[in-house]
């Protein structure tokens, strides 16, 4: 190939670096949370002290505040949301904030704010006024507010490539962990999670009831008892407790 050529094409290269969206230049660093992920993470429990004083995760907090969410597409904004709720969720824990109390809950999702896409948000309101609207309900096994009863934080981010697998996948573990919902069919009752309480609206516009979105993903005899409401729905006291360790 000629130089002349080869000129051209790095013309061409540098002029559509400067023609595209702002958007597309100003990206989460996925590949890097990935790694302080697989780096912190074991089995949802988190060594939030990697993070503290790191480069690399407080670069993360930068990118999420310059980040434009303009020209997303659903799925790119459902990713970028995801991960930038872990990560601010852990940066409230390395701030010192707890969800541990009533008083530490306000504190952790309504007052204290973080700069997403040049907006100033608190956890809730990006939760409740970006992330919801986007109409997808597993996501509430995929943010993760640094509580014991949450769904546990993956060892992996989330990607636009992989995004339906993952939130698939995130579902059936949660709604399978025993820890987290309890089948009890010789008593005919279930003891679901209090976030099927919380955002039953959510559930039932998706499947009809909590127990028929409960029935698509669990494991075992249960889903029939389910969909037919055999079994009484309890909701499970939730626990705020540390998912790691500062």
């Amino acid at each position: 190939m000629s130089k002349i050529c080869l000129k051209k094409i790095a013309a061409r290269l540098i002029l559509v670096l400067f023609v595209l969206p702002y958007s597309a230049l100003a990206q989460l660093d996925v590949g890097s949370w990935n790694e302080l992920l697989g780096e912190a993470v074991n089995n949802g429990y988190v060594r939030y002290s990697q993070w503290d004083n790191n480069a690399r995760f407080d670069a993360l907090v930068e990118e999420i505040a310059a980040a434009d969410v303009s020209e997303m597409t659903r799925d790119e904004k459902l990713v970028f949301y995801i991960n930038t709720y872990n990560i601010l969720a852990a940066r409230g824990i390395l701030d010192g904030r707890s969800p541990a109390t009533l008083w530490g809950r306000y504190l952790y999702f309504k007052r204290d704010k973080y700069t997403v896409a040049g907006e100033p948000l608190s956890l809730h309101a990006l939760e409740h006024d970006r992330i919801l609207p986007l109409g997808e309900p597993r996501i509430h096994f995929a943010i993760v507010c640094a509580s014991m009863s949450c769904p546990i934080l993956q060892s992996e981010a989330y990607t636009v490539q992989a995004l339906d697998q993952q939130l698939d996948s995130a579902a059936r573990q949660f709604i399978n962990d025993e820890a987290r919902n309890k089948f009890w069919p010789d008593e005919g009752r279930a003891e679901l999670s209090s976030i099927f309480k919380w955002f039953e609206e959510d559930f039932v516009t998706a499947a009809g009831s909590v127990q028929a979105y409960v029935a698509s993903y669990v494991e075992g005899d249960f889903a029939p008892l389910l969909r037919e409401k055999k079994l009484k729905v309890e909701y499970l006291d939730y626990d705020w407790s540390l998912n790691g360790e500062l």
